[in-house]
């Protein structure tokens, strides 16, 4: 199965010390999130309680694309030590991965494809990160410096979100049915074999998030017509739907402890615990996404 990707940049291997901060809950990363609250899409980060929310990508680069000459920093995701951040950025004129550390500087760019990559996920030991080839939309592996990309998926096109288990053994991601909207749960190992489904709602699914113990997954769905989210087992049982809303519930992100999963709803950063209480923490009008916890204690 390797072989298939191409020419990612070679970065080396990154030797990063995380300066130490104050102890003060204001400077606190607990989660990260996308938002335009500046005018362009930029990663930020916030306590566990929404205090203390802060810009930590920067609009100031030699190379600016997209729309109205901005570019977009999304899909954060943080390394297992909490001392590194993966993203997608356009900055080059593609969607293509990129690594800061969690304050955000050194920007480093991981890759180079053809077609672009997005949606990294960091292997529980800090050496090798999944991610989806853009178009056609294939899942890989490659080394943390972003090198040795190669596919794992099944090769249909029709792949996406992928999730590391904290306890390394399995990739979970979505599958398309071709030529249909109806997405389902899989999980794969990471060398590619025991591809296994996991739902069968015959809807679309989306942004599978694990439990700390490897044994659920938190995801969004519209099998009742909008995104909620809901968890289930590994072996496809125990489906429970923790919200209930209007509007669409999306990107789910299970926090470290098992206790709340965050979500994003109308613009803004939510919580929702296993009894499904849920907690706004961000004002809608910042068009707030993508949350993502940090590793408990680091």
């Amino acid at each position: 199965m390797g072989g298939r990707f191409l020419g990612c940049a070679c970065l080396g291997v990154f030797a990063v010390l995380l300066a130490t901060g104050c102890g003060s809950s204001a400077k606190r990363s607990d989660l990260l999130f996308v938002s335009s609250r500046s005018g362009s899409y930029a990663i930020y980060a916030m306590g566990a309680n929404g205090d203390g929310q802060r810009r930590l990508t920067s609009d100031a680069l030699p190379e600016v694309t997209g729309p109205a000459g901005l570019f977009f920093q999304v899909d954060p995701v943080w390394s297992r030590d909490g001392h590194l951040v993966a993203f997608g950025s356009d900055r080059s004129g593609k969607p293509q991965l990129y690594v800061m550390r969690a304050d955000g500087s050194g920007t480093r760019r991981l890759t180079s494809l053809a077609h672009g990559a997005a949606r990294a996920s960091w292997s529980p030991d800090g050496t090798k990160i999944a991610f989806i080839e853009n178009e056609p939309g294939n899942l890989g592996v490659m080394r943390s410096d972003g090198t040795s990309a190669h596919q794992i998926g099944g090769g249909l096109a029709n792949e996406s979100d992928p999730s590391w288990s904290p306890d390394g053994a399995l990739i979970a991601y979505v599958l398309r049915t071709p030529g249909t909207d109806v997405k389902e749960l899989y999980v794969v190992r990471p060398d590619g074999t025991g591809k296994r489904r996991i739902t069968h709602l015959n809807a679309s699914v989306g942004s599978p998030s694990w439990s700390p113990d490897s044994s659920r997954l938190a995801f969004t769905t519209n099998a009742r017509g909008h995104f909620e989210v809901s968890v289930v087992g590994l072996d496809g049982k125990g489906l429970k739907r923790l919200t209930d809303s209007p509007s669409d519930d999306i990107e789910p992100a299970w926090s470290p402890d098992g206790k709340l999963i965050a979500f994003s709803r109308d613009g803004s950063i939510y919580t929702v615990d296993l009894a499904g209480k849920v907690t706004q923490l961000t004002d809608g009008k910042n068009n707030d996404s993508s949350p993502a916890w940090k590793p408990v204690g680091k």
